[in-house]
């Protein structure tokens, strides 16, 4: 009990309070700011959370990422536009309901559902990953390997648009991963003759230059300033959010369920989440035709499903350090930094910093509420802030933040290199994704499979020789074979074409 309360008094003083408000203020900010990301918003906490001790840090991390995906709702009911991508899932949808002059109502719903999701995938990782961190104690190199084979094979199929450009976007990420000094052999690999390239690619810069700059690159070249908000609205935020979950309660449910389950897979996210709980919800719904017209009850699914995936996504990240979205990426690195490495020994050793970890998640998702109100009242004065206003403060914090870290110009240079790179990509429809995970997954996938090669003395065999190895091998050869067993299943179950008798047209 003990550790217990020593967690709560953690996070339970002022010091670590007012972070959560202010982060989740700032959260708010950059959801509701079209095209700003939740992952971007928290690649700009990474410098301020530097000079934090770990719990305040990692707790505005945790606030400003579950906010943030909320927050995207307000400009896509008031301008049709998603703040973030999560939210796009659902966009027509609100938009539709707002045209009905109840923007308030409809982000009201989604913010009390968003809430349940959040504390729903707080309550997975709580009473999950301690049982999956006993689990993890028994692994090897050869299970780690093959974890994070499985994570970056997830991360491709699971990619919007095409599987061969997120194989791409991957391997660019494996390169990344490669430069430095090789981890067996102490050899310089890739560096240029750059000193400070010989610790390899500092994970923080390329994070915000992809997910910072590229924002600011795009807003630039597609300008947003001149947005108007022409919605009506009654200004009742909560008043329809009761006979709203006594109706569907079944949906929030479901979407939360999923949402949780979505957020476990390493890759998957928020994004996926929102997607297929807002097809789930269409299809066992009784009233298809109504979707799109302004129908709540995708949103309500949906907009659990991708608060429950944020929170969900913490448990590959917190028990194995494999980033389940690019949002817990950027938060291993902190939890590094901070001396809380992730893995089965923080759930064991950890004490009364797993217990604030696990407080921080319900509180921050509690925040929400008044936060939400004020912010979904004030929604108009948001989504209207010019972009002219915006970028220049964004660009200032990226370049701040970049050089904070190691006081390194290199990392600046970094930084902008990563952001062009990532424009030029994202506008030829390469995913981002798939590029953070390669660049965090590498070193570990590297190490593990170096090593395990010199346990074995070169025998792939013994990769298979372990059960759990060989559990989760069979796993990443299902998921490669999976799109190939599908296609074959469906050309055996369609119905052969009946053949034209030749003789018949001959005939008559």
């Amino acid at each position: 009990m003990d550790p217990i309360l020593n967690g709560m008094s953690l996070v339970f003083n002022a010091q670590t309070l007012i972070v959560i408000i202010a982060s989740a203020a700032f959260g708010m900010f950059v959801g509701a700011i079209p095209g700003l990301t939740a992952t971007m918003a928290v690649s700009l906490l990474v410098p301020v959370t530097y000079f934090m001790e770990p719990i305040p840090a990692i707790a505005a991390m945790v606030t400003t990422a579950a906010v943030t995906i909320f927050a995207g709702d307000i400009p896509g009911a008031y301008l049709r536009i998603p703040g973030t991508p999560s939210s796009a899932a659902y966009v027509e949808e609100a938009y539709a309901f707002s045209q009905h002059g109840k923007a308030s109502e409809c982000l009201g719903i989604a913010l009390v559902c968003s809430v349940i999701g959040g504390i729903a995938g707080t309550l997975v990782l709580i009473f999950v990953a301690p049982y999956l961190a006993e689990v993890a104690l028994k692994f090897s190199s050869f299970e780690y390997f093959w974890l994070a084979v499985l994570g970056l094979s997830c991360a491709i199929f699971i990619s919007p648009g095409s599987r061969l450009k997120g194989l791409l976007s991957l391997c660019i990420g494996l390169f990344l991963a490669t430069i430095g000094l090789n981890t067996i052999t102490g050899s310089p690999r890739f560096t240029f003759d750059v000193p400070d390239l010989m610790a390899g690619v500092n994970f923080i810069p390329v994070m915000i230059g992809m997910f910072a700059i590229a924002e600011v690159m795009k807003f630039t070249a597609t300008p947003g300033s001149n947005l108007k908000v022409t919605v009506r609205d009654s200004g009742k935020v909560f008043g329809e959010v009761r006979p709203a979950l006594r109706t569907y309660w079944k949906s929030v449910l479901r979407g939360s369920s999923t949402g949780s389950l979505i957020g476990v897979l390493p890759g998957a996210g928020a994004d996926i989440a929102a997607w297929m709980s807002y097809a789930i919800s269409r299809k066992c719904s009784r009233t298809p035709e109504k979707f799109g017209t302004g129908h709540i009850e995708g949103i309500v699914e949906a907009g659990s499903s991708n608060n429950a995936a944020v929170s969900g996504s913490w448990v590959p990240a917190l028990v194995f350090g494999i980033p389940g979205d690019s949002i817990t990426a950027v938060v291993i690195g902190v939890l590094y930094m901070k001396g809380m490495n992730p893995g089965p020994a923080i759930f064991l050793g950890g004490g009364e910093m797993i217990y604030a970890l696990f407080t921080v998640f319900i509180v921050a998702n509690l925040i929400m509420l008044p936060v939400g109100y004020l912010a979904i009242r004030a929604g108009k004065g948001f989504v209207a802030t010019p972009a002219r206003i915006v970028m220049p403060v964004v660009l200032a914090f990226c370049v701040v933040g970049a050089y904070s870290i190691n006081n390194s110009s290199v990392d600046i240079v970094l930084m902008l290199i990563a952001g062009v790179c990532a424009y030029g990509l994202g506008r030829a429809g390469f995913p981002i994704a798939p590029i953070i995970l390669g660049l965090v997954l590498g070193g570990l996938l590297e190490k593990s499979f170096m090593t395990s090669m010199m346990r074995s003395d070169g025998n792939l065999l013994e990769f298979f020789s372990r059960p759990i190895s060989a559990g989760l091998g069979i796993l990443v050869l299902l998921v490669w074979l999976l799109p190939v067993l599908l296609k074959s299943w469906q050309l055996v179950r369609r119905p052969a074409k009946p053949m034209i008798d030749a003789g018949k047209g001959a005939e008559g």
